[in-house]
C-alpha cells in the first residue's frame, strides 16, 4: 500500500512540474521590430514598444491594446509640425521607438519616438489607445528624444526630491540632425509657464560642445538615494579611444553643477596581463548582500582578432560614491598643476581645479559657486570580470536576488539567456540556459516579471516570457542539488524540489536543502552494517541531515517488498527491525542486499533508502574453488569454518576447539609450494608440497634439459645435466645515440631459464644495464644501454650462469649521433596541431619509443619514424620564435638553428553563405587572416539532442553526434572554401555548433551577422506519371524551400547524362533549360525502361533527386527502309535544283542592284551641291524669323547669379539639387544670428593672405581631396571672395606663380594648365567666367545664341528618333540617321486651351513622336517666354479633334503597333492626322487609356523569364533584326548595306554647308582683335609673357598653349558645348551632338600641332579639315593682336574688378558658400591647426586661435579661450 501511495505522489509531482512550464515558451510576435519592453510592477501589464506601434499585454502576452505610432510625413531636417508645402522632402517614415518609461504615481506611460525630432507623449497606462498629452508644436524645447535610429537614448521618471515634481531624466547620443542636447531633465506636467516635456529649467540641459570630436552612445540611467546616474560609452578622437563613462548628478540640482563623470574599466582575466574590455553594452541596478551594486556587460572590440568576447563586472554604488567623492575632493583641493592631465570639462575646456579648503566639497553634495560646471575625470574604477565568454556577446543583463542569493540573467547574441549564480567572495558560476530564440539577438531590455518568477526576453520581432526556475521538473533530491539552482531547494517533508517560500517547513532545521551547498538525506552508517539472514534484530541507521522532527512526525521502515512498520528514532539514528522475509541469495554471490526506505508516516513521502547487506555463509565457502576453508574465513562477513564437518556458519562468540575464526584464513590447512611445477604428461611422478597447518613432508625436486630444448628428463634420449649456449638471432633496434639511455631488446633462444641466470650484456663493448622486468625465459633479454664517447659499431655479448653467446657478423649495434638539421613549416598556429617534418642525419637511431621532441617544454607528439621526423605541435602560451628540442633516450641532442614560430591563431572575419541543407554538398566561402599557417582544415558539425525533443521522440531517444567534413579547397591566405558536410535530419531537434577546425584551433563559423545554420532539405514532387512531355525549351520542378540554401548559380539539373540550364529558382519552383537534342538517359542503376527515355536529376550540394523522365516531341517513325530512302532522296534532288535556280537568279538581281547603287552614287554629288544651296536659302529665311523674334524679346540671356550657379556647381555631383544652387543653408533658427556671426568672421579671415595660402595649401596635401572637391572648393572660394575680387586675383597670382615655378623647375612647361588638377587652375576658369560675362552678354552670346538656334532648326527639321536619338541632320557621324525615313512636313493650327488666343500655325513632320510634336508646339507657342516659364511636354495634353469626336494622342496607347515584343511609338502619321489639321494644347491633365499590358504567355514558359517590351521609333536597332534571313551570299549583302550606309555621311556635309556661315560667324565674334577683348584677357595674357620672360622661355609654342589652355579651352569650349550655362534654353541631346562637333573644331583651331587626315580619319575630323587652317591663322592674329594692344595696369585692372563686386556680389549666397567652406576646415580642422601653428607669420597674427573661436561658435563649443 506504502509503495503504491509514493508512486501515486511521484506521479503527480511529475505531472504538477511539467504542466508549470510547458516545452513551447509562451510568446509574442510583433510585425515591425521591438524596441523596448517595461513590466508595471503593480498590474503586471507589459508595455512594448516597437517601430510604428505600442502594445499593451498582459502577464502571460496576451494582447490588450495597441497603439499606431506611424508610420508619418517626416524628414530629419523638418521641424514639425511637418507641413508637405514648407517640407518638401517629407517622406512617409517609420517611428521608432526611442524611450518607454513609467510614471505609477502619474498612471501613464512616457513614450518618445524618432519621429518628429524625438518630441514625447503621455499615455494611460490603463489604455495606451488613450493619449493624455501630444504637443508637435512647442518647438526645439520639446526635442526630447534622438531622431536618428542609431542613436540611443535613456531615461528614468522620478521625482526632485520627497515632495516634488515628477521629472523626466534624459541622456541621449547626438545624430546629425538632432538639437545637440545630451542630458536634460524635463518635466512631465505643465509648471512655470512650461508645458511637459519642455526643460525643468533654462540650465537643466547641456549641449555636446565636442560633437565634433567625441560621440556618446547610452546605455543606461538609473538612480540612488539623491543621486541619478547615466551611463555611456564614449568614442574620443583625440586620442582615438572608446571609454565607458558613468556620470552621476544630484536631482534636484538645476544648475548641473554637480554632474560628475569618471571611466569604468572592465578587465579580462583570460588575458595576460589582463586587459579592459573596450565598450559596454548593457547595465543592470541590484541589491545584493553588499549593497546596490552596477551589474554591467562588457564587449571586446572585434578588430583585436579573436572573435567576440564578453565580460560581466560588478561595480557596488558604495565604491562609486566613494570614488566620484575622492574626486570631487582632489579636485577641490589639489593644485591646479596637478589636476591638469586628470580632470577635465565634459562639455569642453580645461578645469579650473584646485585652490579650496579641505572639506569644501562634503559643504556642497550638489553643487557651489566654487564648482559651478561639470567635472570629469579620467581615473575611475576598475572591476575584474566575475565572468567571461568567448565566441558570442553579451546583450542584456538583469539581477535578481533569492533568499539574499544574487542571481544574473543575461542574454547573448546567439538567441540564449544565461543563468549566473553570483556567490558571495566575487566568484561566478554559470548554472544553466535557455534558448529564446536561435541565432537572434536578444535586446538590452531584459526585465522581471511583477512577481519576480518569470522574465521577459524580447528579440527581433519577438517577446518571451522565460520562468526563472524549474524547480518542479526535478523529481529526485539528486537532481534537484545538481541543478545548482539557486532558486532551489529539496523539501524533505514533502518530497519535492521547490522554492524556499513554496517549502511549508523550510525555516526548520534540514527541512529544506538548497541545491548549491546542502547535500540530500541520506544513510551515512548502519549499526551492525550487516547482518546474517538467518538472525533477527535491530538495524540502526545514522541520517544526515535528519530533518528536525515534531511529535506528531513519525517514520516507517520499509525492507524490500516487506510491509511497512514503525520506526523509532533517538537522534539522529533511526532504529528499524530486521524484515520477517529475506529473498533467496543470488547465484555466485554470498549476500542479497535490501533496499530499506525511510517513509514519513503521515504522507508516506520518501526521506531517504539505504541498501542493507543480508549474508549467507554457506554460500560464502563456495566463492573461492577449491578453497572452501579460506573463502569461508577470508570473506567479509563475520563467518567461521568447522574443520570436523567442514562446513561454513555464522561465528559464534565462543568458538570451539576444530573452528578457524573469521578472517583468520591463515590458519586454514593449505597445500604451497609444489615441486615440480610442471607434471609431464604419460609419466607417473612423485610431487612434494610444503604444507602449512600440516606435518609438512619434504622430499628434492627434479630438475632435467635437453641439448636443444628444455624437456623431462626422464624423456630425453641423450639426457645432459647442463643448457646448451646462449643463441643471438636478433636486436632491436640496431643503432643508438652516443648519450646511450635507450632500450635494445636481444632475441634468441638458450637465454636462461630465470631473470637470476643473466649475468652480464655488453653491446658494442659497452655494459648494458638488464632490466629483468622484462625478461622473457629463454628468448628475450632486454638492457639499457650505456654511453659511448664516439660512433663504433660492434657486436652483442651475453653471459647465461657463465656461458657466453655472441651475436654473429651481420647482427650489430651501431652507434651513431643523430643531427636534426631542419623543420618544415617554420611556422604555424598558436593552438598547435601543425605535423612537422624534421629532416637530418640519422634521425632514424633507436626505436619511436625512445624519440621525444618539445618545443619550450611542450611535447610535439611523434606520429612518424625513420630517416625523418614527424611530429604534432601542442598547444603554446607565448608567441615567437622556438628552438627545437629532440631527445634520444634521456638525452638532448643538439639542434642549433632549427628553430618553429608559433604566430597568432587564424581569424575569422566572414563566410557566405549563411546556411546550408542538412545534405551538406554546399560550398562555404570563409574569408579570414592568418589560413596560410594552417596545414588540414576541417569543418566540424556538433550535434547535441535538443531536451524538448527528447521527450517528443517516441523512436528513441537522440544521440549526441559529431560530423568533420574534410572537403575543403585553399585559396589563399584570407579564403578557404569548405563544403559543407552531412548533418542529421531534423536540424530543429538539435542545438547545432559549427566550427572550422584549423590544425589545433577550433573557430566558432559565427560573425555579427549570425551563426552558420543548418536547414532541412528542400521537397521535390515527381513528375505525374513519371514522365514530363513537351519539354523542349522547359523543364518545370515543383517543391517547396527550394531556395532556402541554395541559389540559381549553385543548383544543378541534368536530363540524362547532360547539364539543364538553370533559368529560374524561387521557393518554390525551379525552371531549367534542357539540351535541344534528347540526351542519353544517365544509367545510373540498372532499369528496364520501356521508352529508354533520360531521367531528370536536380543535384543540390551533396544531394540528388530523380523526379521522372523527359519525353521530347520529336518521335521516330516506324516507316520501313524501303520507303524512306525514296522519300527522302527524290525531295532532296528537287531541293538541290530548286536552289541552283534561286541563286543564278538572285545573282542577276544583285548585279541590277549594284547597277543602280552605282548610278545613284554618280549622281550623289551633284545632287550634295543643290541640295546645300537649297537648304542654306531655307534656313536663312527662317533664322530672319528668328532674328525677328531676338529682336522682339531680345536674347535670353541668364542673370549673373543663374550664370555663375551654373558654371561653377550644376557639374556637381548634386547637379541642380547642390545647396549653393538651392541657397539653403541649414541651421536651426535659433542658432542663426551666432552662425551667421560667425561666419562673417571665417569672412575675414579667408581674408588674410596668410590664412588662405596655408588654408589650401594644407588641403591640396591632404590625399583625400579629390580632383572634384578641389574644382568645387575653388567654387566656394570664388563666390565667398566675390566682395572682393581684386584680393580674389591676388590669391589667384601667388598661386600660379607658385604652380609656374613647380612646371619650370619640372622642366614640363608646356603640361601647364593643362587640366584643373589644382585649386588654382580651377581659380582661373572662374575668375575668366566672371570676367567675361558682360562680353558674352554684350558681343559674343548673339552669334552664339544665333548658331544655337540654327543647328536647332536644322535638326528638328529632318526627322529625328526619339529612341537612339539620332537626327537625319546633323553634323555628329555618330548620330547619324542611318536610314531613308519617308516623312512628310504639316503645317498643324495649334489652339492653347483657356488662354484666349487664335490658332497658331506650328510646323511639324508626320514622323515625329506625340512628345516631339507637344515640343515643337511648345517652342512656337512660347518662344517669347524664357526656356524655365514653358510648360514641360508631360504636363500638357494634344488632342486632335477630326470630327464630332476627339482623340487623345499619346506615344503610346491601346493602338500602338506591336511586333513582337517591339512596341513603335505613335507619331502623327500613325494617327493619320492631316496637314492643315487642328489640335488642341491642354495643360489640364485628361484621363488616357491604360496602356495595354503584356500578357503572360501561356505554356511552361515562364513569366519571370520574358524580357519587358521594348519600343522603337524611327528604326529598330541592327543588333536587334530578326535573324534566320542569311542566305549565300550574305557578305557581300553586308558589304553593300554598309557602303550604302556611308552613303548618307554626305548629309554631314549638307548640314556643314548650311550652318557655315553661322560658324564662321561665332568664330569671328570671338577670335577677332578688332573687337573689343575684355581687359581680363589682355591682362593675363600680358602676364604670362610677362612670366615666360621671367623663366627664359623662348619656345613660342610653350606660351602659345599657356594662352589656349587659359582662355579658349577653359572657357569657350566650355560656353560653346553647355549653352544653357548662359542662355536660358533647352539643348537637346541631339543638338548637343553637334555643338560637340563645332567644340573639338575650335579646340583643334587652338593647337600648332598638325594633324595628318587620312580616309580612316574620323569623319567630324573630315568635315572641317578645310577650315581649320584658315581658324588656327585666326587665333594666331587674335594672340598677335592682344599682344600689340595698350597694356591694362593693375589699377584699371582693380577697378574693372571691383564693378564686378559692386553689381554682383549681393545676389550671391555667400554665407552658403562660406558656411560650405567651413566644412573642409571642420574635416581637416587638426591639419588646418597645425599649418598655422608652424608658420611664423600665422602664429604672429594668432590665426590659429581666430580659428578656435570660429569653430568654437560654429559647432555651439563651450569655450574658454
Amino acid at each position: 500500500m506504502a509503495r503504491q501511495l509514493w508512486a501515486l505522489t511521484l506521479l503527480g509531482l511529475v505531472g504538477a512540474g511539467a504542466g508549470l512550464w510547458p516545452g513551447k515558451l509562451e510568446s509574442f510576435r510583433s510585425e515591425t521590430e521591438l524596441n523596448h519592453l517595461v513590466v508595471d510592477n503593480a498590474s503586471g501589464v507589459v508595455y512594448l514598444g516597437a517601430v510604428n506601434a505600442l502594445y499593451q499585454l498582459s502577464a502571460d502576452l496576451r494582447l490588450e491594446q495597441q497603439a499606431a505610432t506611424g508610420p508619418a510625413l517626416d524628414h530629419k531636417k523638418c521641424t514639425p509640425p511637418i507641413e508637405a508645402s514648407q517640407c518638401h522632402e517629407a517622406v512617409l517614415t517609420n517611428n521608432v521607438n526611442q524611450l518607454l518609461l513609467l510614471d505609477p504615481p502619474g498612471a501613464r506611460l512616457v513614450e518618445c519616438g524618432s519621429l518628429f525630432k524625438g518630441i514625447c507623449a503621455l499615455r494611460s497606462l490603463a489604455n495606451i489607445s488613450t493619449r493624455l498629452f501630444y504637443e508637435d508644436g512647442s518647438g526645439e524645447k520639446s526635442f526630447v528624444a534622438s531622431n536618428d535610429e542609431s542613436v540611443a537614448t535613456v531615461g528614468l521618471v522620478s521625482a526632485t526630491d520627497s515632495n516634488g515634481e515628477r521629472v523626466l531624466f534624459v541622456g541621449k547620443g547626438n545624430g546629425p540632425h538632432d538639437n545637440g542636447v545630451i542630458v536634460s531633465t524635463r518635466l512631465l506636467d505643465r509648471a512655470h509657464g512650461r508645458e511637459a516635456f519642455e526643460a525643468y529649467t533654462d540650465h537643466a540641459t547641456y549641449k555636446a560642445g565636442y560633437l565634433s570630436t567625441n560621440t556618446q552612445q547610452f546605455v543606461a540611467a538609473f538612480e540612488d538615494s539623491r543621486y541619478v546616474f547615466f551611463l555611456f560609452n564614449q568614442q574620443d578622437k583625440h586620442p582615438p579611444q572608446n571609454r565607458t563613462l558613468l556620470a552621476r548628478m544630484c536631482k534636484q540640482d538645476p544648475y548641473y553643477y554637480s554632474y560628475l563623470e569618471m571611466d569604468l574599466q572592465c578587465l579580462d582575466r583570460s588575458d595576460a596581463p589582463a586587459t579592459a574590455f573596450s565598450t559596454c553594452l548593457a547595465a543592470s541596478v541590484a541589491t545584493s548582500g553588499a549593497g546596490r551594486v552596477l551589474y554591467a556587460v562588457f564587449s571586446r572590440d572585434v578588430r583585436r582578432g579573436g572573435g567576440p568576447r564578453a565580460g560581466l563586472c560588478l561595480f557596488p554604488l558604495e565604491e562609486v560614491h566613494a570614488k566620484m567623492q575622492a574626486i570631487r575632493d582632489a579636485c577641490y583641493t589639489d593644485t591646479r598643476e596637478a589636476g591638469r592631465d586628470i580632470f577635465y570639462k565634459p562639455f569642453h575646456g580645461e578645469i579650473q581645479c584646485g585652490g579650496h579648503l579641505l572639506g569644501a566639497s562634503e559643504s556642497f553634495l550638489c553643487g557651489s559657486e566654487h564648482l559651478p560646471y561639470p567635472l570629469g575625470s579620467r581615473e575611475g574604477l576598475t572591476a575584474n570580470a566575475v565572468l567571461q565568454r568567448g565566441g558570442l556577446n553579451l546583450t542584456a543583463v538583469t539581477v535578481t536576488t533569492e533568499n539574499s542569493h544574487t542571481i544574473a540573467f543575461l542574454g547573448t547574441s546567439d538567441g540564449q539567456v544565461l543563468k549566473v549564480y553570483l556567490a558571495p567572495d566575487g566568484s561566478s558560476a554559470e548554472y544553466g540556459s535557455i534558448l529564446v530564440e536561435r541565432n537572434k539577438r536578444v535586446k538590452q531590455d531584459l526585465v522581471l516579471s511583477a512577481d519576480l518568477a518569470s522574465l521577459y526576453a524580447m528579440t527581433h520581432h519577438k517577446v518571451f516570457r522565460l520562468p526563472v526556475q524549474e524547480c518542479l521538473s526535478y523529481v529526485a533530491c539528486a537532481q534537484c542539488l545538481r541543478s545548482q539552482d539557486p532558486y532551489c531547494g529539496w523539501c524533505v517533508v514533502e518530497g519535492r524540489c521547490t522554492r524556499r517560500a513554496e517549502c511549508p517547513r523550510a525555516e526548520e532545521s534540514g527541512h529544506w536543502l538548497w541545491s548549491r551547498e546542502e547535500s540530500c538525506v541520506a544513510v551515512t552508517g548502519a549499526q551492525p552494517q550487516n547482518m546474517s539472514r538467518r538472525a533477527k534484530g535491530e538495524v540502526q541507521l545514522t541520517v544526515s541531515p535528519l530533518p528536525a522532527l515534531g511529535k506528531e512526525d513519525g517514520l516507517l521502515c520499509l525492507f524490500g517488498d516487506s510491509p511497512p512498520h514503525a520506526a523509532r528514532v533517538e537522534g539522529d539514528t533511526v532504529i528499524c527491525d530486521s524484515p520477517s522475509s529475506i529473498p533467496s541469495t543470488p547465484p555466485g554471490q554470498d549476500h542479497v542486499a535490501m533496499n530499506i526506505q525511510l517513509l514519513f508516516k503521515q504522507s508516506s513521502v520518501f526521506l531517504t533508502s539505504h541498501l542493507y547487506p543480508f549474508y549467507d555463509c554457506r554460500k560464502a565457502m563456495s566463492l573461492a574453488e577449491n578453497l572452501p576453508c579460506i573463502s569461508c574465513a577470508s570473506n567479509r562477513w563475520t563467518c567461521q569454518w568447522d574443520l570436523r564437518y567442514h562446513e561454513c556458519r555464522e561465528a559464534s562468540p565462543n568458538p570451539e576447539d576444530g573452528i578457524v575464526p573469521a578472517h583468520m584464513e591463515d590458519s586454514c590447512p593449505q597445500f604451497l609450494n609444489p615441486s615440480p611445477l610442471v607434471i609431464p604428461m604419460n609419466h607417473e611422478t612423485e610431487v612434494t608440497f610444503q604444507g602449512k597447518n600440516l606435518d609438512t613432508v619434504k622430499s628434492p625436486s627434479l630438475q632435467c634439459s635437453g641439448q636443444s630444448r628444455c624437456v623431462y628428463e626422464a624423456l630425453c634420449s641423450n639426457a645432459t645435466s647442463e643448457c646448451p649456449p646462449p643463441v643471438i638471432t636478433r636486436i632491436q633496434p640496431e643503432t643508438g645515440p652516443l648519450g646511450g639511455g635507450i632500450r635494445v631488446t636481444i632475441l634468441g633462444s638458450n637465454l636462461g631459464v630465470r631473470a637470476d641466470d643473466v649475468k652480464r650484456v655488453t653491446v658494442a663493448g659497452q655494459d648494458c644495464t638488464f632490466e629483468p622486468g622484462r625478461y622473457s625465459v629463454s628468448t628475450r633479454i632486454v638492457c639499457a644501454i650505456k654511453a659511448a664517447e664516439a660512433p663504433f659499431t660492434g657486436g652483442v655479448e651475453v653471459d647465461i650462469s657463465g656461458k657466453l653467446g655472441h651475436s654473429p657478423p651481420h647482427v650489430q649495434f651501431t652507434y651513431q649521433q643523430p643531427q636534426p638539421l631542419g623543420v618544415e613549416p617554420k611556422q604555424g598556429p598558436q593552438a598547435g596541431g601543425t605535423t612537422l617534418t624534421i629532416s637530418g642525419t640519422h634521425l632514424d637511431t633507436g626505436s619511436e619509443e625512445d624519440v621525444r621532441v618539445t618545443l619550450s617544454g611542450v611535447p610535439c607528439k611523434v606520429t612518424q619514424f625513420g630517416a625523418q621526423l614527424q611530429c604534432v605541435t601542442g598547444p603554446q602560451v607565448a608567441l615567437g620564435e622556438l628552438p627545437l628540442e629532440v631527445h634520444y633516450g634521456g638525452s638532448h641532442v643538439p639542434s642549433p638553428g632549427v628553430t618553429f614560430t608559433y604566430r597568432e591563431n587564424p581569424v575569422l572575419l566572414s563566410f557566405q553563405p549563411l546556411r546550408s541543407f542538412v545534405s551538406g554538398g554546399r560550398s562555404i566561402n570563409v574569408t579570414g587572416q592568418g589560413f596560410s599557417l594552417i596545414q588540414r582544415f576541417a569543418m566540424v558539425v556538433i550535434a547535441e539532442p535538443l531536451q524538448s525533443w527528447q521527450r517528443q521522440r517516441e523512436a528513441g531517444p537522440l544521440q549526441p553526434i559529431t560530423v568533420v567534413g574534410t572537403e575543403y579547397e585553399f585559396h589563399n591566405d584570407s579564403r578557404v572554401v569548405f563544403l559543407s558536410p552531412a548533418v542529421p535530419e531534423e536540424p530543429e531537434a538539435y542545438n547545432l555548433t559549427v566550427l572550422i577546425q584549423m590544425d589545433g584551433h577550433r573557430a566558432l563559423l559565427r560573425t555579427e551577422a549570425g551563426a552558420f545554420e543548418y536547414v532541412a532539405d528542400p521537397t521535390f514532387e515527381n513528375f505525374t506519371g513519371g514522365v514530363r512531355k513537351q519539354v523542349n525549351k522547359l523543364i518545370h520542378a515543383q517543391g517547396t524551400n527550394l531556395n532556402k540554401a541554395m541559389t540559381l548559380h549553385e543548383a544543378k539539373a541534368f536530363v540524362g547524362a547532360e547539364c539543364c540550364v538553370m533559368k529560374t529558382l524561387t521557393e518554390t519552383d525551379l525552371y531549367c533549360e534542357p539540351p535541344e537534342v534528347q540526351p542519353p538517359p544517365k544509367r545510373r542503376q540498372k532499369r528496364d525502361t520501356a521508352h529508354n527515355l533520360p531521367e531528370f536529376i536536380v543535384k543540390f550540394g551533396s544531394r540528388e533527386w530523380v523526379l521522372g523522365r523527359v519525353e521530347y516531341d520529336t518521335r521516330v517513325s516506324d516507316v520501313p527502309l524501303s520507303l524512306i530512302l525514296p522519300l527522302v532522296m527524290v525531295p532532296m534532288v528537287v531541293v538541290i535544283a530548286v536552289s541552283v535556280y534561286c541563286y543564278r537568279r538572285k545573282s542577276q538581281q544583285a548585279e541590277r542592284e549594284y547597277e543602280k547603287i552605282k548610278s545613284q552614287l554618280e549622281g550623289l554629288e551633284e545632287s550634295v551641291r543643290d541640295r546645300c544651296k537649297k537648304e542654306f536659302t531655307d534656313l536663312m529665311i527662317e533664322m530672319e524669323d528668328q532674328t525677328s523674334d531676338v529682336h522682339e524679346a531680345g536674347i535670353p540671356v541668364l542673370d549673373y547669379k543663374t550664370y555663375t550657379d551654373r558654371v561653377f556647381f550644376l557639374p556637381s555631383k548634386d547637379g541642380d539639387k547642390d545647396v549653393m544652387i538651392t541657397g539653403k543653408l541649414d541651421i536651426p533658427e535659433s542658432r542663426r544670428p551666432v552662425v551667421e556671426q560667425a561666419l562673417y568672421q571665417f569672412s575675414n579671415l579667408l581674408n588674410s593672405k596668410s590664412f588662405l595660402i596655408n588654408f589650401i595649401h594644407t588641403l591640396e596635401n591632404q590625399r583625400e581631396f579629390s580632383a572634384r572637391a578641389k574644382v568645387y572648393f575653388a567654387s566656394l572660394l570664388t563666390v565667398a571672395l566675390h566682395g572682393k575680387l581684386e584680393y580674389y586675383t591676388d590669391i589667384m597670382r601667388t598661386l600660379f606663380l607658385e604652380l609656374m615655378e613647380q612646371y619650370v623647375v619640372a622642366k614640363n612647361p608646356k603640361l601647364m594648365l593643362r587640366r584643373s588638377e589644382t585649386v588654382v587652375e580651377r581659380m582661373l576658369s572662374n575668375w575668366m567666367s566672371i570676367c567675361l560675362y558682360q562680353y558674352l552678354k554684350d558681343s559674343a552670346g548673339e552669334p552664339l545664341y544665333k548658331l544655337f538656334k540654327a543647328i536647332k532648326h536644322q535638326v528638328e527639321k529632318g526627322p529625328v528618333d526619339a529612341v537612339q536619338k539620332k537626327a537625319k541632320y546633323t553634323l555628329n557621324d555618330t548620330g547619324l540617321l542611318g536610314d531613308d525615313v519617308e516623312y512628310a512636313p504639316l503645317t498643324v493650327s495649334v489652339i492653347v486651351q483657356d488662354e484666349g488666343v487664335d490658332a497658331i500655325p506650328v510646323k511639324v513632320l508626320n514622323c515625329d513622336t506625340i512628345s516631339q510634336v507637344k515640343e515643337k508646339i511648345i517652342d512656337q507657342v512660347y518662344r517669347t517666354q524664357p526656356c524655365s516659364r514653358w510648360p514641360k511636354a508631360d504636363s500638357v495634353v494634344l488632342e486632335w479633334r477630326p470630327g464630332s469626336t476627339a482623340q487623345i494622342l499619346s506615344d503610346l496607347d491601346l493602338t500602338s503597333q506591336r511586333e513582337g515584343r517591339w512596341k513603335r511609338i505613335n507619331t502623327l502619321m500613325h494617327y493619320n492626322v492631316r496637314d492643315g489639321a487642328t489640335l488642341i494644347l491642354s495643360k489640364v491633365g485628361v484621363s488616357q487609356q491604360p496602356e495595354d499590358s503584356q500578357q503572360d504567355l501561356p505554356g511552361e514558359r515562364h513569366a519571370l523569364l520574358e524580357e519587358e517590351n521594348r519600343v522603337w521609333h524611327l528604326v529598330r536597332p541592327t543588333e536587334e533584326v530578326e535573324e534566320g534571313k542569311c542566305k549565300r551570299g550574305s557578305v557581300k549583302e553586308k558589304e553593300r548595306t554598309k557602303a550604302i550606309t556611308e552613303i548618307y555621311l554626305t548629309r554631314l556635309l549638307s548640314v556643314k554647308g548650311t550652318l557655315q556661315q553661322f560658324v564662321d560667324n561665332f568664330f569671328q565674334s570671338v577670335l577677332a582683335p578688332e573687337f573689343a577683348v575684355p581687359p581680363a584677357v589682355k591682362y593675363f595674357f600680358d602676364f604670362l609673357d610677362e612670366q615666360a620672360e621671367k623663366h627664359d622661355i623662348k619656345d613660342e609654342d610653350t606660351i602659345h598653349i599657356w594662352k589656349t589652355n587659359s582662355l579658349p579651352l577653359r572657357f569657350w569650349v566650355n560656353i560653346l558645348k553647355n549653352p544653357h550655362f548662359i542662355f536660358d534654353v533647352h539643348v537637346h541631346e541631339v543638338v548637343d551632338a553637334s555643338l560637340s562637333v563645332i567644340a573639338q573644331t575650335f579646340m583643334d583651331a587652338c593647337t600648332r600641332t598638325e594633324h595628318k587626315l587620312s580616309r580612316d580619319s574620323p569623319s567630324n575630323k573630315l568635315l572641317y579639315a578645310k577650315e581649320i587652317s584658315t581658324y588656327k591663322k585666326m587665333v594666331e592674329d587674335y594672340y598677335k593682336g592682344i599682344r600689340q594692344m595698350v597694356q591694362v595696369s593693375d589699377q584699371d585692372m582693380n577697378t574693372h574688378l571691383a564693378e564686378i563686386s559692386r553689381a554682383h556680389t549681393d545676389s550671391l549666397n555667400t554665407l552658403v558658400a562660406l558656411h560650405q567652406l567651413y566644412q573642409y576646415t571642420q574635416k581637416y580642422y587638426d591639419e588646418v591647426i597645425s599649418a598655422l601653428e608652424e608658420d611664423p607669420a600665422a602664429q604672429k597674427m594668432q590665426l590659429a586661435f581666430r580659428l578656435q573661436q570660429i569653430a568654437a561658435a560654429l559647432e555651439n563649443k563651450v569655450t574658454d579661450l
